[in-house]
């Protein structure tokens, strides 16, 4: 597994994570996957990872998701049918025993350093945040079909399903919603909304279930409104507005946080 961690202010209890980023693959994975590097990087999460910088601790993998998916259950965390990925038939020849074993014992090696990593801000602050930062995509049906219907895909989408209880983090996350869908994108606002197309993952789940009363993980889903997501090809402007975008909200939920 890799994975860049760079914890560079002990003073900010927020850390910023892009599980989803990666685009590699070890050599025995590329011996035996049958997608090609496009059709991986249409279900991961590129760029993802510039976004993180908007707080000074940050944590990027760069192994892909299609050798191990640290946002799924461990059970799930290695895709083996299409029914476990979109539909895809991801290996030329079904991984053996001894490949899904490597693969899990890196799962669990990132499980055990994030929870060492977060046990450190627990001791330190008593609270903290997380941004767990993701992308989605909403043209499923082609290049030049029509985008998924807005109504049920916002721009950014809040996932807060994973929480034990969300009356005790109510203020940082709605400051983090208002601030975000305040900022001024292109003369537009953000339509940014809770758990609408999804609820939070496995990674969620897990800092929430060992850090219950210490944890809020923000999951924030961008729909892929700032990127070609058949092609690749990024809107850099669009990136680069959507790091501001998240900047401007981390003093009020540094403000929030405080007040808990």
């Amino acid at each position: 597994m890799d994975y860049l961690l760079n914890l560079k202010n002990n003073d900010v209890p927020v850390i910023a994570t892009a599980i989803h980023d990666g685009h590699q693959l070890s050599e025995e994975a590329l011996k035996l996957m049958a997608l090609s590097s496009e059709d991986r990087l249409r279900e991961e999460d590129p760029f993802t990872g510039a976004w993180t910088g908007v707080v000074e601790n940050s944590l990027i993998v760069k192994t892909s998701r299609f050798e191990v998916d640290l946002n799924r259950a461990r059970d799930k965390a290695v895709y083996l049918t299409p029914d476990d990925a979109w539909g895809l038939n991801v290996w030329e020849s079904k991984p053996g025993e001894k490949f899904v074993r490597s693969s899990l014992q890196t799962y669990d090696l990132f499980y055990k350093n994030i929870h060492d990593v977060l046990s450190e801000f627990e001791s330190k602050f008593g609270k903290f945040v997380v941004f767990d930062v993701h992308s989605y995509n909403h043209r499923r049906n082609g290049p030049d079909a029509q985008p998924a219907a807005g109504k049920d895909n916002p721009e950014v989408n809040i996932g807060t399903g994973t929480m034990l209880d969300r009356s005790r983090w109510k203020g940082v996350i709605n400051n983090f919603i208002d601030d975000l869908s305040s900022f001024n994108y292109f003369g537009r606002k953000l339509d940014v909304r809770e758990n609408i197309k999804f609820r939070g993952g496995h990674f969620p789940e897990f800092v929430h279930e060992k850090f219950p009363d210490a944890a809020c993980v923000l999951s924030i889903e961008f729909k892929k409104i700032f990127m070609n997501e058949w092609t690749g090809e990024p809107d850099k402007e669009k990136i680069q507005t959507i790091f501001q975008a998240l900047q401007s909200a981390v003093p009020g939920v540094l403000e929030e946080l405080n007040k808990i």
